[in-house]
């Protein structure tokens, strides 16, 4: 069972890719993770990714389909993965498929913009242990203090409100056109993401098995 997990920022897709890469025995593939392993083993894309990074340029969606597509061809994937992050274009997704790496599921996590931005600069962190929180579902027992070292929490850039209107926009743009990319092949199934974890595992799994 080849997996696509597609949804916006904050939509829960790294916490579902865990849970369902360890439920199935496949591995969960993060692109950010194989490039940079690639780059260390020195493969033959590996070195071609290191040119374009050294040069600060982006990787261009081949050089990154190749080294999924060598990453896939391990042993470890022969009864399915699940990709996390890729593709997120698509000219990457198209090039997946120019490409010979089959796909056997698009899991869409849907979640309102609203939910996630209250969900994403509601994050705090500790400046000291790096201990998270979150101002309602899971706030410390005194405000703006660890309660595992009593270090200050603060607020990451990543989840500071203007990053994560940002982000959702280049999403809605750049990535949420693969939805209708897969719903031409017949693939794509859509789960509400804005529901206990278990539940959204529950109907992922679900999905899977049709």
């Amino acid at each position: 069972m080849n997996v696509i997990l597609l949804g916006a920022p904050g939509a829960g897709k790294g916490t579902q890719a865990e849970i369902i890469s360890q439920k199935l025995g496949i591995p969960t593939i993060s692109t950010g993770n194989i490039l940079r392993e690639a780059v260390k083993n020195g493969t033959e894309t590996g070195l071609k990714a290191k040119a374009f990074m050294d040069a600060g340029a982006l990787v261009p969606d081949e050089v990154i389909v190749g080294i999924v597509k060598e990453r896939v061809a391990r042993d470890d994937c022969k009864n399915g993965f699940i990709l996390d992050g890729m593709p997120r274009t698509i000219p990457q997704a198209q090039a997946l498929v120019d490409q010979n790496v089959p796909i056997d599921k698009v899991i869409s996590i849907e979640i309102a913009d609203q939910v996630i931005e209250e969900r994403m600069t509601g994050r705090r962190a500790c400046a000291a242990c790096g201990a998270t929180y979150h101002i309602t579902a899971n706030p410390p027992k005194a405000e703006g203090v660890c309660d595992a070292c009593g270090g200050e929490l603060t607020i990451r850039k990543d989840d500071a409100p203007e990053t994560v209107r940002n982000r959702l926009k280049v999403f809605h743009e750049e990535t949420e056109p693969l939805k209708a990319f897969y719903e031409a092949m017949g693939i794509v199934t859509t789960v509400e993401g804005n529901q206990p974890i278990e539940n959204a595992t529950k109907d992922i799994l679900a999905a899977l098995e049709n």
